[in-house]
Formats: C-alpha cells, structure tokens, sequence
C-alpha cells in the first residue's frame, strides 16, 4: 500500500480528512479503507460533485420562458383511441413480444427505508387478499403477456426481465427470486445486475466517512441505468437475445403494465427511439415532474422549477398547458441505449439530493443525523430524452396505471394502504365490465363505483383481486365473471374465483411483510 501518494492525492483534492482516522485503526481496516479510496477516482468525482451544485443553482433560475409543452403531434391518449384502434395498437406490441423483440427493464436500486423495512421495494406486500409482493404480482404479469402473444401468433416469445439492483438490494433480490422459483419465469430469463454507487458529500464538498474505514456511499440513481448495462454487458446479452426495444420503469407502481403492449406498439408504430408515458397532472401545484421541452430539446422538468403562473396556463380546451405528468414509465430502442451508452452518458447531469447521511464525527463516533446533512448525487433516467431525435409521449389514465408506493403505513398519500385500494379497485372494476356483480353481506348488491365513503370503517366489502394470470389489463374474463355474483373479499384466478370462506380462512398476511 502506498499511503503516501494517496495522501498527495487526497490532498490535492481538499479530501485529506479521510484518513484523519489511519494511525488508530486495525492494519486490516487500513486495507480496506486504502483499498476503498483507491477504487474512487477523486478528480473525477469531485468534478461531479462542482457540476451538481452549479446544475442545482441553475435548476433554480430556469427561465419560463425556455420552456414549451410536447407538441401534439408527437402525442397519443388511450383514452382518446378508439377500442378498435387501441386493439390495433395492443396486438402489434404482443407480435412484438412473440418475435422476442420486447424487454422489460425493472429499476429496482432503492431500498424501503421510507416504508420502514430492512429489504427491497419489490419484497413488499400490501396485504392483498393473495398477499402477492410487487416483485411477484410483475412476474406474472409477464407471464401473462407471453401467454397472451402465444396465443395471437403461436410463436413462443420470452419476454427478458432486466432488474437493476445497487449494492443494497443485489443480493436479497437474487436470494428472493431464488426462493420463489422466480415465481413461474425461467431464472436464465431474470437477469440482476448492478447500477454504480458514488460517495456522499458534505455542503461543503468533503466526502463523508460512514466509519472509520470506509466511505458513505449511494446510489448513482436511475440514470445511472445506461452505465451499468454497457458496465454488466446487458446490452450485449439484449443483441444476442434479439431484443429491438424495451420498456423500462420504477419497481414501485402497484399498477405498472411492464411491456406494455399499447405502450410498445404505439411507439413502434411511430418509429420512435425514446418515449414516454404520461398521467394527466390533477392540479396546476401536483408535485409532479412535467414532460415538456426545454430550448428546444425533451426534459422533464420539476414542478419546483415551473412558476405558479407558468403551471396554471390552460389550453383553449380548459386543460393544463403543461399537463403530462411523469411517471418514471419509459420506452427506448436497445441503438438508442447503445448510443447513450458509448456517446453520451458522460453528458449526463448528476442532481443533488440532500440527505440525512450517518457519518463518524471527529471522535470516532458514528452518528446518525436528524436533519440533512449531506450531498447524494443523481443522474435521472429521463435526461437522455434531449438525445432522442423520435420521441413519442403516451398519455394513460391515473386510475389504470400509476399508484405509486413511496411512503409508510401512516402516511395520507402514496402508501401501502392507499396502493391496494388502487388495485382493488382497478380489479373490481375489471369484474364489472366482464359482467360480474358484487353482493355484501346484507343481501345487497354492491354499487357499480368502487368508493368507500371516509366514514365507513375498513371493511374488505368490495376486495376483489384479479390473479395478472388471468388478466393482464382487464381482457378475458367474461368466461369467469359474466352473470356471477360474488361476495367480497374474493380472487379471481385463471380456474376460478376463490371464495371469501377460503380467503379468510388462510392465515392473514401482516402489513409489509414478505411472502
């Protein structure tokens, strides 16, 4: 080891401190502390460090008037299709998917400290009536889509489940996959592999210890997704597979349809090379990021970005202006990954995101802090749009397709409670279109809109879960569901409906709590 031309080093750096600790520890946390330093490229890191706080500065002073809404003609809205048009669309992305051209690319690096548990995102359970995780209820819903393109063209395609995990998540990921036979799918078709992490900052641009002997480190964020398939030879795993395209999203929307076919053949069809779905924003002031230009090139802004008068212009029709609400559900052609990749993921802007880091103090002592008090750097997934020469944006329903899962069991907004009412109610809603009734325990046929009034206690009166497989998006279950009436709390599998008897007759799954 030599710690003197890594201390010239650090010095040139104003980093010094990292080895304020060196005379007092262990000659075997000498070596791993020499060796974690070692593997940093400091110059380059503290260059990101300087880009980001003068990109946050910049952030900030983003003029309005930079700033246009996605042209109409690069748009489409399902809800605007007409059913033949959007069957057109939907069997176009399931021929895709039997020729083994789709892939679904699951960002998956978080971990759920928000939810307050030990383990990854997609181990959750929302206490559905089948107590299916996210990570499980996704599975299947990929074998659905394989089922459904098999049975359009008779070709067997595989659909390649890409799951990018970071230092945190990769090997819980990959024991509970394990563990769960990869619920139904072939392991060789689940491919884990693992984005980059960087070290945390102090405001004042120090690295953080997180001990003695080694450096506080994050997550380089979701656009660190292009690094680590050029890093994991994931784009060359995709060239042999024969994958044209794929569908990339975030692990926690209950509702995500991965490999959307819609979505898939809608920007095929445009010959797009990068797109976009999109929810309608509620409110001018919805903390949401908006999908609009930016001198010229496709970004996402956020809304903290966008003045209030800016965020309240409506269109002739009453519409927002700037109304298409990102949702973290993105299309790119596996040359335009490729690209990013070898040409332009250096360009890429780190964002800073400030953060309550534990750091060892100058005693030696490993804090804890209550407040932020540090620096995590982030790329995006969505910068790359500004290189996309063909983009296409998607506009979806809310209700169908994003209910995402961000915060606690107390929380008002975006928690496990509020994720399997969305769910549910999607479900219950299936069944009624499919010509099913609801009865509740008094006799009484349920209404035809899935709401419970904020005074009535919890109840699992209208629970009605659809098994993904028996139907990705609400198709094909008339043959179940047309002219029964159930009582809820019920399941809909491909062989039947499981009945409420044999529902609370299982062991009761415990909020956040793994399968």
């Amino acid at each position: 080891m030599d710690i003197s031309e890594l201390r010239v080093r650090l010095e040139q750096h104003r980093q010094s401190h990292l080895l304020q600790f060196w005379d007092g520890i262990s000659p075997e946390d000498q070596k791993t502390l020499f060796d974690d330093l070692s593997s940093i490229d400091i110059d380059r890191v503290c260059q990101y460090f300087g880009k980001a706080t003068t990109g946050l500065k910049e952030a900030q002073t983003k003029s309005d008037d930079r700033l246009e809404p996605v042209p109409d003609s690069v748009c489409g809205s399902t809800s605007r299709m007409t059913s033949t048009e959007q069957r057109s669309i939907f069997d176009s992305g399931l021929r895709l998917i039997a020729e083994g051209k789709v892939a679904a690319v699951l960002l998956a690096g978080g971990q759920g400290t928000r939810l307050g548990v030990p383990y990854p995102k997609g181990m959750y359970n929302v206490q559905l009536p089948s107590a299916k995780t996210l990570y499980h209820l996704q599975a299947e819903r990929l074998l659905k889509l394989q089922e459904l393109a098999f049975k359009l063209t008779n070709q067997r395609g595989v659909i390649p489940w890409y799951i990018m995990t970071s230092e945190h998540t990769k090997e819980k990921t990959i024991r509970f996959f394990q563990q769960h036979n990869y619920f139904g799918l072939s392991a060789e078709n689940v491919v884990v592999f693992e984005q980059h992490m960087l070290p945390c900052f102090t405001f004042e641009g120090q690295i953080i210890l997180a001990d003695k002997h080694k450096v506080a480190r994050a997550p380089d964020g979701n656009g660190g997704l292009y690094a680590a398939l050029a890093a994991s030879d994931i784009i060359s795993d995709m060239r042999r597979r024969g994958v044209e395209c794929m569908h990339a999203y975030c692990v926690d929307n209950i509702l995500v349809k991965m490999a959307d076919p819609v979505f898939v053949g809608f920007c095929h069809q445009r010959s797009a090379d990068c797109g976009a779905k999109v929810v309608e924003k509620a409110i001018p002031t919805e903390a949401v990021g908006v999908v609009c230009q930016v001198d010229g090139h496709y970004e996402v802004v956020e809304y903290s970005e966008i003045a209030l008068s800016t965020a309240e212009r409506r269109r002739d029709d009453g519409r927002l202006t700037f109304n298409a609400g990102n949702i973290c559900n993105h299309y790119f052609t596996t040359d335009f990954i490729e690209s990013i990749a070898k040409q332009y993921d250096e360009q890429l802007q780190h964002h800073v995101a400030k953060k309550k880091i534990p750091f060892v103090n100058e005693e030696g002592v490993v804090s804890t802090p209550t407040v932020p008090n540090g620096i995590k750097m982030e790329k995006f997934v969505f910068d790359v749009f500004r290189f996309s020469k063909n983009f296409a944006v998607l506009e979806v329903l809310r209700e169908d397709e994003f209910a995402p899962l961000k915060n606690g069991p107390s929380a008002a907004k975006d928690s496990p409670a509020a994720c399997r009412t969305a769910l549910l109610n999607q479900h219950y809603r299936w069944v009624l279109a499919a010509g099913g009734k609801f009865m509740g325990h008094d006799g009484t046929v349920l209404p035809l809109i899935p709401a419970r009034p904020s005074s009535m206690p919890r109840t699992q009166e209208i629970d009605c879960e659809v098994s993904p497989l028996a139907s990705y998006g609400g198709e094909g279950l008339e043959e179940l569901c047309s002219g029964k009436i159930l009582t809820a709390p019920a399941h809909v599998t491909p062989e039947r409906i499981v009945t409420e008897e044999e529902l609370l007759g299982a062991s009761p799954a415990k909020q956040g709590k793994r399968e």
